[in-house]
């Protein structure tokens, strides 16, 4: 690609994702290394927790995959290989760690819940992440060229790819069924059980409806790969980078939480645009059914690409709209900053009239 545009200065590699030049990739290593260096140092001289240390863990796994972006072999299996083990092994490896981490200090700052009943859900839901995660990278290497037998190691690991993501999902209704508070803010708590429950239905759930090889090699590069990889987007990224925010920012005011009329218009948001995401998956989704009906399964008289693509306007339209209807629920969640009132308060007790015992002092009433 370099060759053929003249930008020998500052060569993409023609790698989609890890298109930046060469000065950049090292830039971005520097500024990365930098910044968990002071991570590490603050870390070291703090309080460790499993929550810290399991992020602390996953911001080093980002930044040491994306090292094979520097790897840039002319054999183009084994350069999709290496491709795919900074980008899978991000979204369905290490992020995993750093969203389980996050999910949980939200989570135990708005519940109440002890701290050893968190940690033995991450303990678990780690270990599930890193065993499916890593060798479900296999589901990649179907058709780039590699030996047969990965077909059978990625279809064992990935279907199982699906469990710490169900795992999140009960982890944070388990959480909010045992509080032991009522947190002043509802509002960050929608925003974690619905990063949990989009993430299991976009990464879990739509992830594994065309992993199989049998079944991936008829919808690879549909629009039901584009579904998929929508909400599995909104789920485990956009959804707990706003539950952090949700969270941090009343703290940042100086206030437990923003007011009911802000928080009652940030929780709308998240509804409009669950259901506007919602809407665009479902539309993809037809799209690439009729795409794989179309183009891919018949054997004669299979359409071309651009003949299916005239005959999925509907899928297209509705999917643009859906997006407009998302864009709508992101206005009123950036509006709702702007709403004004008396910050709202918790409770003094919880939905049970006081605060509930923990396990350990359940334990001592006990003997």
């Amino acid at each position: 690609l370099a060759e053929l545009t003249g930008n020998n200065l500052l060569m993409t590699m023609g790698r989609e994702f890890l298109e930046q030049p060469l000065p950049t990739k090292v830039g971005i290593v520097i500024v990365a290394l930098v910044m968990l260096f002071n991570i590490s140092m603050t870390y070291l001289k703090g309080r460790k927790t499993t929550i810290t240390t399991v992020l602390l863990l996953g911001l080093w796994g980002l930044a040491l995959l994306f090292l094979f972006a520097f790897v840039n072999p002319h054999n183009l299996v084994r350069d999709k290989m290496y491709w795919w083990w900074v980008v899978h092994l991000w979204v369905e490896g290490v992020w995993e760690l750093i969203m389980a981490a996050l999910l949980a200090y939200v989570l135990i700052k708005t519940t109440g819940v002890d701290r050893e009943v968190v940690d033995k859900w991450i303990y678990v839901i780690i270990a599930f992440a890193l065993f499916t995660g890593i060798l479900g990278t296999a589901h990649h290497y179907y058709f780039i060229g590699l030996p047969g037998y990965w077909h059978l190691v990625g279809n064992i690991f990935s279907s199982l790819e699906p469990i710490p993501f169900f795992l999140m999902t009960m982890f944070a209704f388990r959480m909010v069924q045992r509080r032991r508070r009522d947190h002043a803010n509802q509002a960050a708590v929608l925003w974690a059980v619905g990063c949990a429950v989009m993430g299991f239905l976009g990464a879990g759930v739509w992830g594994f409806l065309h992993t199989l090889s049998f079944v991936n090699y008829y919808t690879h590069g549909t629009q039901i790969t584009a579904s998929h990889g929508h909400l599995a987007f909104y789920g485990a990224y956009v959804l707990v980078v706003i539950a952090l925010i949700s969270y941090a920012m009343p703290t940042l005011r100086g206030r437990i939480a923003n007011s009911l009329k802000a928080q009652s218009l940030e929780m709308w948001s998240f509804w409009v645009m669950s259901i506007g995401m919602g809407v665009m998956v479902l539309a993809l989704t037809g799209a690439g059914t009729v795409q794989v009906w179309l183009q891919r399964l018949p054997t004669t008289g299979a359409q071309g690409y651009m003949a299916v693509q005239d005959q999925l306007t509907f899928f297209y339209g509705l999917r643009l709209a859906a997006g407009f209807v998302f864009l709508a629920g992101l206005v009123m969640y950036v509006w709702s900053f702007f709403v004004g009132g008396e910050p709202a308060e918790e409770p003094l007790g919880t939905r049970r009239g006081g605060l509930m015992p923990s396990p350990a002092q359940r334990r001592l009433q006990h003997d």
